[in-house]
């Protein structure tokens, strides 16, 4: 039986210096936490929103995703460090830790923050986020979650890909 628990974050962050766009997400799903990296739920759109837009094929293991978002210059974490939560459900999280973003990216040159769904926008704000980024553009971009069932794949990837457009425009 799920109970709600406290759960620390528990993946790497993405990135290196190169990085230029980060994605936040809310905190990491039981299967992602399972499977060892970023939406790591089989039916998460993310990898299948990201390879369309830059028309690649999907990477499917835990080392093509860390070479695609490296090579596209992606850096990937969450707003959250740890938390109480039940099972993977955004709503019910409490007692949230924000993760301390100017010390995971401080050597990266992020330009654009993509914040995946409502609740890593909400609770960004809530913990004051944009401050160690002043100078970064902060976009937010429907959920590619499961649960958010009222985006098709096409709409996502209308709105992903528009997002990261403007994120990978010159400066």
């Amino acid at each position: 039986m799920n109970a709600v628990k406290h759960i620390a974050h528990g993946l790497p962050p993405i990135g290196d210096e190169a990085s230029q766009v980060l994605i936040l997400g809310s905190f990491p799903s039981v299967l992602s936490r399972a499977n060892s990296f970023y939406y790591g739920n089989p039916r998460n759109r993310f990898w299948d929103v990201l390879s369309s837009f830059f028309n690649e094929k999907t990477p499917k293991i835990n080392d093509e995703k860390e070479k695609f978002c490296l090579l596209h210059h992606i850096a990937l974490y969450d707003v959250i460090e740890e938390c109480d939560i039940y099972g993977s459900k955004d709503s019910s999280i409490k007692n949230a830790i924000p993760s301390n973003l100017s010390v995971l990216f401080s050597k990266a040159s992020i330009q654009t923050i993509l914040l995946n769904g409502r609740k890593a926008e909400e609770l960004f704000e809530k913990f004051g986020m944009h401050s160690h980024f002043p100078r970064a553009d902060v976009v937010s971009v429907p959920s590619t979650s499961p649960a958010n069932a009222q985006f098709s794949l096409s709409e996502l990837e209308m709105a992903w890909h528009e997002a990261l457009r403007q994120a990978f425009l010159p400066r």
